[in-house]
């Protein structure tokens, strides 16, 4: 039995093959994810797990060169937007309007489906390496 890290064995398989500049998703509740992109659902009940709780452990396992927001979560959802910059401080990304982030997670890998039940708490991670270039 695996006794730290993540647990749930689907997600730390998908992080585990996540190769170089592979985009994936971690979304609240409601967040629709495209045809063809799996989905890994965690959320148990609202609000379970956060967003915050996934982040947290997917940034444990996973090596992340860059992150993209829905432009949204700056007025709709600033603590959050603030949970993430504390989670990625030198982490460069950026933003665009949620609708073209919703096109654009068609891109993604994988997408972790949270409890999460508050405005706009989407993000897609690109992987780095973790290793020296």
């Amino acid at each position: 039995m695996k006794k730290r890290g993540i647990l749930n064995a689907e997600l730390a398989k998908a992080i585990a093959a996540l190769g170089h500049k592979e985009l994936f998703l971690i979304g609240d509740a409601g967040m629709p994810i495209p045809p063809g992109v799996q989905v890994i659902d965690l959320a148990l009940c609202k609000g379970v797990p956060t967003f915050k709780q996934v982040l947290t452990a997917v940034l444990e396992e996973a090596e992340v060169e860059y992150y993209f927001l829905a432009e949204e979560i700056t007025e709709k959802n600033p603590r959050l937007l603030r949970v993430i910059e504390e989670a990625l401080p030198v982490t460069e990304h950026e933003m665009m309007p949620h609708t073209e982030f919703k096109v654009f997670t068609q891109q993604a890998k994988f997408a972790i489906r949270t409890g999460e039940f508050t405005p706009y708490p989407n993000i897609m991670l690109r992987a780095g390496v973790a290793f020296p270039a």
